[in-house]
């Protein structure tokens, strides 16, 4: 999966972002307990590229939170 620049995440729906949410923290869990496991991993910069993509999909989720209330 690519990762999202913010311009992008902030076009999305509400419910393609949960999605999108949903699928990354997966696949961060599962690079996490292959670091654990001790097996390797093709691209580690991957795990920091999932990480800082959910903060953008989290941060996006919370401006419109805000917006409703």
């Amino acid at each position: 999966m690519a990762i999202l620049k913010i311009k992008d995440i902030r076009n999305m729906k509400t419910e393609e972002l949960l999605e999108k949410l949903k699928n990354y923290k997966e696949e961060l869990r599962k690079l996490k307990m292959q670091t654990e496991m001790k097996r390797p991993i093709k691209n580690t910069s991957r795990i920091r590229e999932l990480r800082k993509t959910i903060a953008r999909i989290l941060t996006v989720l919370r401006e419109r939170n805000i917006k409703i209330k």
